[in-house]
């Protein structure tokens, strides 16, 4: 394996690009991973969050384009990159144009939440790389003003995301607007059924990369749980923020509103922190990011939308408020800190609820996480989480004084009922139910849900 770029046999421009980023030695999934692209074979790479794979499709990517030569066509890409978050796919483009700032070729990214009008300017011009969160691109798509005939190069980045964010039906259609033959570039820090399924339809005798064994945390991150009852959190919570050697720390909710809460409650405790998650807006949550990099709010709490794509260094602290439902999904959230060969810590609160969440997480990892107890909330902490209970509701009075007598259920003759189908909303409009499986994706945030979503089909 080789311990160089300059072995890689790169573009000197490119080469020229790293030294400027700093980058001397490639990482484990840089080397086996950046040949194999070069010679055009499809790649299956299987490595945990951090380990520098953006480096290790894109500079091949960027590579081959060069060499390659030619123009993007109108409306289209010659390389496209799928990425199941915002954050992500910025991070991605932002790498790309760093790694390829002396090649000449252009970047676009796209994704929800923003309007469509600078997207469809630069789809329309043509770009040679674009990274693009599902949702967003479909909506293009759908609307003629994007294209995928010419995609030479397809990149499906964090699929195991990709999965859990539901994002499986608009892959699959994507991909019946790219071309057949092309070379495509799989990543995934997991492979449950699902993924392999997946790989197995996109890839043609792939190359296989794993630089990790599957679902296995990083070595540097010094875990540990924390047992305390739920009403006792919020104070375990603001003793480790007020602990020395805390610099910046992800805490994770599970929820939004979660989130909010816990900044509010961390705000009456002194302590500075902002909130990322899919309610927010886009310049909401680059300025959150922004108050975390520079250290104005060092504290960010967020649901598993930034457990992987945010790539901010110095994380000292990975806090889980709540613990996952999906196992793996905790080896994500704790690869935050301890990047770059940096160490980290992660902690872990564990109330009566969430043990068999814990021990799902344990044997996923095939170790036990070192543990420790805390007592509850003090009285006065429990009765001010406590909601104070609802009055029954009172029968309203008729204008006589005299309460109303219940309307008994009428008996209707055949054909003389409205069938609950045919009742219609006023307006005309048939009332609508919300469709929760699909409230984390990128047109959830903000931003309508694509044209085949809400046409039914």
């Amino acid at each position: 394996m080789t311990n160089t770029f300059e072995a890689l046999a790169l573009d000197t421009r490119i080469l020229q690009a790293l030294a400027e980023e700093g980058y001397t030695t490639p990482t484990p999934i840089q080397a086996q991973a950046i040949p194999t692209v070069l010679e055009g074979r499809d790649l299956l790479g299987i490595a945990q969050t951090g380990t520098g794979k953006t480096a290790a499709f894109g500079l091949p990517i960027l590579h081959r384009l060069v060499q390659q030569g030619g123009r993007p066509p109108r409306g289209g890409c010659r390389v496209l990159v799928l990425s199941p978050t915002r954050e992500l796919a910025s991070q991605i483009a932002d790498s790309m144009k760093a790694y390829g700032r002396h090649l000449g070729l252009t970047t676009a990214v796209i994704f929800g939440g923003v309007g469509f009008g600078a997207q469809r300017t630069a789809m329309a011009r043509g770009v040679d790389i674009l990274v693009a969160t599902p949702g967003r691109l479909q909506d293009l798509l759908d609307q003629r003003v994007a294209r995928l005939d010419h995609v030479s190069t397809l990149v499906l980045d964090e699929a195991d995301q990709m999965l859990d964010k539901g994002f499986l039906p608009a892959i699959r259609r994507l991909l019946k607007s790219i071309p057949a033959e092309r070379q495509t570039l799989f990543f995934s820090a997991t492979m449950p059924a699902e993924i392999n399924r997946l790989a197995a339809e996109m890839l043609k005798d792939p190359v296989r990369v794993a630089v990790a064994p599957v679902a296995t945390t990083a070595e540097k991150v010094a875990q540990r749980v924390i047992h305390v009852p739920a009403s006792g959190k919020r104070r375990v919570l603001a003793e480790i923020l007020k602990g020395d050697g805390i610099g910046r720390t992800l805490v994770f909710s599970r929820t939004k509103h979660g989130a909010d809460r816990i900044v509010k409650q961390l705000d009456q405790d002194g302590i500075s922190a902002n909130a990322i998650h899919g309610n927010k807006a886009q310049n909401a949550r680059e300025r959150a990011l922004a108050a975390f990099r520079d250290g104005s709010a060092p504290v960010l709490v967020a649901t598993d939308i930034a457990a992987r794509g945010i790539d901010v260094d110095a994380v000292t602290h990975v806090i889980q408020f709540d613990l996952p439902e999906v196992p793996e999904t905790y080896v994500h959230r704790i690869g935050r800190t301890a990047r770059a060969g940096a160490s980290g810590e992660a902690v872990a609160l564990c109330s009566h609820e969430d043990r068999d969440k814990l021990r799902a997480i344990e044997k996923l990892i095939r170790q036990t996480i070192p543990s420790e107890q805390r007592p509850g909330a003090t009285p006065e902490e429990a009765a001010a989480q406590r909601e104070a209970p609802r009055p029954p509701r009172q029968a309203q009075p008729s204008r006589g004084g005299q309460k109303k007598p219940q309307r008994q259920p009428q008996h209707r003759p055949a054909g003389h009922g409205v069938p609950t189908e045919a009742k219609r909303a006023p307006g005309g409009e048939q009332p609508r139910r919300r469709d929760r499986s699909w409230r984390e994706a990128d047109f959830r945030d903000g931003s309508a849900a694509p044209a085949f979503l809400r046409s039914g089909r």
